[in-house]
């Protein structure tokens, strides 16, 4: 009886001492979370550059890393909701080594920055990612500015942190605007800075808080190094080059100087004005020529605005300029080339667009949600004036 009880002692003893153990065993570690930033393709859109989050996980093997910047051309219907502002982009799980393949091959740099966060963060992190990058979940919409590679890491990262990143951006500024970005990242391509120039509307040209210039991946990298946690150390803990950037770096952004623009507006007027009356049927090419341009990108942007999601394009100024009602003129342009004078109508017409053109200048100088255009104005008010104003003694 004495000997039972004692070997029930010893028993319970064991299992005590046992389940101590068994809970004094050390957690698993957290795993490593970065932000992988690579550079600037060749490529239209890689002229941003892009990012990714990095989640090294012993447990797991290899490090992950999860690309939001995903997407399928043939998929079907992908071209229509591009031009209606719908487009969907996934994020996709791989192993570092398997998305960094890419730019290593075209010679585009990347860097890495690990975080410093705190356990819980972290696991909360890279459980929330790998939820997201389940098929039935990884589709997004996608905006280029609101939406993109960049601002959903940079969401998610706030989201662990339990909104602090964005607590610390919305508070400063730099004057950076989505056209500023827009421009300085596009200028080596001269297409593409025309095209962004052109369409995007009085919304670019807000200044915005860091967090909001960060849809720019090299701004969330800068911005990260000036971000501290809770306790007042760095957000980033370390940072390493795995790639060398080996084409062209991110340009610097530069002011557009006005008065070259006005000059070539004075000039082209004075040259329509002047060899005009001598040369009527090179008049008339030209001005066809003028119009059927300003007509049709006035048709785009007058598209997007009513018929798109680019928010971005909406409202556009330019719409004053490029003004579709041009299109109406292309048959006084086909009269004047057979050397007919145009018509009452078309004179009329001729003096309402300059007009328009003209009232292009008033929300500029009111500085009512002022769009970044005074440089169009300067050079194609002046050509539609010396169209207008060489017509009026030609009418039939």
């Amino acid at each position: 009886m004495h000997r039972s009880k004692t070997l029930r002692w010893l028993l319970a003893l064991w299992l005590l001492v046992a389940s101590a153990l068994l809970h004094a065993q050390p957690a698993p570690p957290a795993p490593r979370i970065g932000v992988l930033t690579m550079g600037p393709g060749d490529v239209f859109w890689e002229r941003f550059g892009h990012d990714a989050i990095v989640v090294s996980d012993p447990a797991q093997g290899a490090p992950i890393s999860y690309n939001f910047g995903y997407f399928d051309m043939e998929e079907a219907g992908f071209i229509g909701r591009f031009i209606r502002g719908d487009m969907r982009y996934m994020l996709v799980a791989l192993p570092l080594d398997q998305d960094l393949a890419y730019y290593r091959e075209v010679g585009r740099g990347a860097r890495l920055q690990w975080l410093n966060l705190d356990a819980a963060q972290a696991r909360t992190l890279a459980a929330a990612l790998a939820d997201n990058a389940k098929p039935e979940h990884a589709r997004y919409r996608y905006d280029y500015y609101t939406s993109n590679c960049a601002t959903r890491v940079r969401d998610a990262l706030n989201q662990a942190l339990g909104g602090r990143l964005k607590k610390q951006l919305e508070s400063r500024s730099s004057g950076d605007t989505w056209r500023s970005e827009s421009l300085r990242l596009a200028a080596p391509a001269a297409w593409m800075w025309l095209s962004f120039d052109v369409v995007l509307g009085p919304a670019a040209d807000r200044p915005l808080p860091r967090w909001g210039v960060d849809f720019v991946p090299r701004r969330l990298a800068d911005d990260l190094r000036n971000v501290t946690r809770a306790d007042g150390q760095p957000l980033v803990a370390t940072e390493i080059e795995l790639l060398p950037q080996r084409q062209a770096a991110e340009p610097t952004e530069h002011a557009i100087a006005l008065w070259p623009w006005l000059l070539t507006g004075v000039v082209l007027a004075a040259l329509l004005a002047g060899y005009g009356p001598r040369y009527p049927r090179l008049l008339a090419v030209t001005a066809g020529s003028v119009w059927l341009a300003c007509g049709t990108v006035g048709a785009v942007l007058t598209y997007a605005w009513a018929c798109t999601e680019h928010q971005a394009i909406w409202a556009n100024r330019n719409l004053l300029l490029f003004n579709p009602l041009c299109l109406l003129l292309l048959p006084t342009a086909w009269a004047c080339l057979r050397g007919r004078a145009p018509t009452s109508r078309a004179h009329t017409l001729l003096i309402v667009i300059a007009v328009l053109a003209g009232l292009a200048c008033l929300p500029l100088w009111l500085q009512v949600q002022p769009q970044r255009n005074g440089h169009w104005i300067a050079l194609l008010f002046p050509i539609h004036l010396a169209f207008a104003n060489y017509w009026a003694t030609r009418k039939a």
